[in-house]
């Protein structure tokens, strides 16, 4: 197998685990519960990941180590998004969002919103937690509200206003 033949593997492996343990547990526990179990697992899932890929990356911590590390997750995880520098740190806005994209394949769009609004706060959050930042949505809806993207706000005190660097990435 390719590199990217073994990623795909991976990241198929990685997706299709968080969803059928979701649907296992939605349907001994009920959804709510089930919502409950997956807002915990992302509670500490992220600083695994930031963890890791810090570790890879010896980066500093801060909203400039956040920014490259988290732009790595998100193309390991194959999002289509824009990195704009921001007044206070950068936002992160996504066009394509892999997980939005399996709850419309897998015909549960009505539960997109209720899930993303309860779990991409938590894993955007910790996240940002881990660098020493601070996490917000902006303005608009979300994917799963049927907005055109979702945008991320990272903001932290070490960051450096003044560039205008606007940097476009597809995963």
């Amino acid at each position: 197998m390719t590199p990217d033949e073994i990623r795909q593997y991976l990241l198929r492996s990685y997706t299709a685990v968080d969803g059928l343990w979701f649907v296992k547990a939605e349907e001994r526990f009920g959804f709510d519960a089930a919502l409950d179990l997956d807002a915990e697992v992302w509670k500490v899932m992220p600083k695994i990941q930031a963890r890791q890929i810090r570790a890879f990356t010896s980066v500093e911590n801060g909203p400039d180590g956040l920014r490259q590390c988290y732009t790595q997750k998100l193309d390991i995880d194959g999002f289509v998004y824009e990195v704009r520098n921001a007044q206070e740190g950068f936002e992160i806005r996504v066009s394509v969002c892999p997980w939005y994209d399996k709850m419309v394949r897998s015909d549960r769009t009505h539960l997109a919103a209720k899930i993303g609004n309860r779990i991409c706060p938590v894993e955007y959050g910790t996240w940002a937690e881990e660098f020493g930042c601070r996490f917000g949505f902006g303005e608009g809806k979300k994917l799963c509200e049927g907005g055109g993207e979702c945008v991320l706000v990272f903001s932290g005190e070490r960051w450096n206003t003044d560039s205008t660097d606007k940097t476009n990435h597809r995963g």
